[in-house]
């Protein structure tokens, strides 16, 4: 792991993605088989495998009294090392520099010896027992290593190293084809594997396996029609954004399961979608979106939050928030009467992807059953792309998934395939109340902004979210030196300022909400822009809200019938 470590530092210190790309080659074609898949994992910044869903379940108050403990500094010593960096890594380096005594390079842990204290950390029941054996996997580490090591484990690498550089180093350390290593990088979900299949000439064994989630194809985002077309014309396939949770349905035989974003198994929390898939005559993958729904109307996300986050939800909460699965896309498929292993349809147009969609004859929410399919519309020009915008506003969906009919699925990828067409529903003017140091990159300057609204009844500011996009780099740095000068007080990594500085916040949606004083919460804020020209008696009031949410409330439902629903390649 002392070896992996400097190659870490190495790749972060360069910006050059060749020479990112050959020390990478150089140093796997020089691993042990039983080294190269843990090497793999790591670099690619996760303790495992992307499609293993295992957690360590290591949280900070452990790390802080192994750390504390080994240095023999006060107890609160790794919370002030991180308030300078906000990296735990770094923190955890800088305490254990203290340590009385430092353990020789030669005695740091192998790869594959922190990959099974990894395994054994994830498998330990109680933070004590966890403690216990990361306390043994630091106290052999010197402290880059010890950075480097709580970097994997808590999923923070930050060198510089994105999917595909590692794909390219893989494929040269190897010699082996760069689009093969891809291939099996996205059949597998597990960069390791495809290393060590690289590694003995087998990138052609890799094979789609069901239960191992894909990742999912994502979409760059766009606002002016013209420019889509422009990218995806000169027709191009259009869908309602829907306001809902991103899910993967697998299924094969009576065994179905579905997937979140992040690639973890959420099956107990929709058990609904998966009893109504396992009577169906055909094995294979979904990509779709988890709705909640009842009485022929597609209700707002804030209802569905409700089944988030429960391993089981209630009998009460399932029928108090019923949902449905609204598939867009058909990843792999096989006949169940054919017996075979479902084919992959990665690589097959969406015409043809969404035929066979269409062919499943699966049960729809408007006849009893959990499903719907994504409406299609097609557009030519900019006036009909326009309209199916405004449409699907005032079907409260966040805007529009524009696609290339005749594109692949590109797991993982943001390409110009699928563009989202998204616009603010509005803007309004805040005051910024607090501020927060950032992260990874901005870790240095105070980028997290906590803004207001003022109350017009009372005259007092009341919070109503929290942003840290949308401004510039320069912006931001400027604005940290004025924030340092005008901090009321601090709380840790927070600061509370002098409420004088004026944004405007652009946001897709206003929802009620008791986490902020307004009663009131933004979904997905941004700051639009700094506003110099306003001072703080001139922002939004508490009414300004009320009055564009009540604007929102009484927009038209978006219906399945509207909104999930097939019409047809050609509606």
């Amino acid at each position: 792991m002392h070896r992996w470590s400097e190659l870490a530092e190495r790749v972060a210190a360069t910006t050059r993605t060749s020479e990112k790309t050959a020390l990478l080659a150089d140093y796997l074609r020089t691993l042990a088989p039983d080294e190269l898949r843990a090497a793999a994992w790591f670099l690619a910044g996760r303790p495992f495998a992307e499609a293993d869903q295992r957690a360590t379940g290591l949280g900070w108050a452990t790390i802080a009294t192994v750390v504390t403990d080994l240095a023999q500094v006060p107890a609160g010593a790794l919370g002030e090392a991180y308030d300078r960096s906000s990296d735990l890594g770094l923190a955890v380096e800088d305490v254990l520099r203290l340590r009385p005594t430092q353990p020789p390079p030669e005695e740091s842990p192998s790869l594959s010896e922190v990959a099974a204290a990894f395994a054994e950390i994830e498998a330990a029941s109680g933070p004590a027992r966890k403690g216990a054996i990361f306390r043994s996997l630091l106290a052999r580490s010197e402290p880059r290593t010890a950075r480097f090591i709580v970097k994997v484990l808590t999923g923070e690498l930050r060198i510089g190293l994105r999917e595909g550089l590692l794909e390219a180093a893989i494929a040269r350390a190897f010699d082996r084809p760069l689009d093969d290593v891809k291939w099996a990088d996205m059949l597998t979900g597990d960069v390791g594997e495809t290393a060590s299949l690289a590694r003995d000439d087998r990138l052609f064994t890799a094979s789609l396996r069901l239960f191992h989630p894909l990742k999912f194809m994502l979409a760059s985002p766009a606002e002016d029609a013209a420019e889509i077309l422009a990218r995806l014309g000169p027709e191009v396939w259009v869908e309602d954004k829907y306001d809902g949770i991103r899910a993967q349905l697998h299924r094969q035989g009576d065994t179905v399961r579905l997937y979140s974003r992040d690639l973890h198994d959420v099956s107990g929390q929709f058990p609904e979608v998966v009893a109504g898939a396992r009577d169906l005559d055909w094995d294979g993958i979904l990509d779709g979106e988890l709705l909640a729904y009842r009485d022929g109307v597609v209700l707002p996300f804030l209802a569905l939050q409700s089944r988030l986050g429960r391993k089981h939800p209630p009998a009460a909460v399932l029928a108090e928030v019923p949902v449905i699965f609204v598939a867009f896309d058909l990843l792999a498929l096989a006949p169940r009467a054919a017996g075979a292993a479902p084919e992959p349809l990665l690589t097959r147009p969406l015409t043809e992807r969404r035929t066979a969609l269409e062919g499943l004859a699966l049960p729809l929410a408007d006849h009893g059953g959990s499903f719907a399919l994504s409406a299609l519309v097609r557009a030519s020009t900019i006036e009909e792309l326009e309209a199916v915008f405004d449409a699907a506003r005032a079907r409260r969906n966040e805007g529009l998934m524009v696609k290339d009919p005749e594109s692949g699925y590109s797991p993982g990828r943001r390409g110009y395939g699928w563009l989202k067409m998204k616009k603010a529903l509005a803007t309004i003017d805040c005051v910024v109340t607090g501020v927060e140091v950032g992260h990874g990159k901005r870790h240095g300057v105070l980028s997290d902004y906590t803004f207001a609204v003022r109350d017009e009844a009372t005259g007092r500011l009341v919070t109503i979210g929290k942003a840290y996009s949308g401004l510039t780099d320069a912006e931001i740095a400027e604005m940290t030196a004025w924030f340092e000068a005008h901090t009321i007080r601090r709380h840790g990594r927070f600061r509370a300022v002098e409420p004088a500085v004026v944004v405007e916040v652009a946001f897709d949606v206003i929802m009620r909400s008791d986490r902020h004083e307004s009663g009131f919460a933004l979904r997905f804020p941004r700051i639009a822009r700094l506003r110099p020209d306003k001072s703080a008696a001139e922002v939004d009031t508490l009414a300004t809200v009320r009055e564009l949410y009540r604007g929102l409330q009484h927009g038209a439902e978006h219906l399945v019938t509207a909104g999930a629903r097939s019409s047809g390649p050609a509606a």
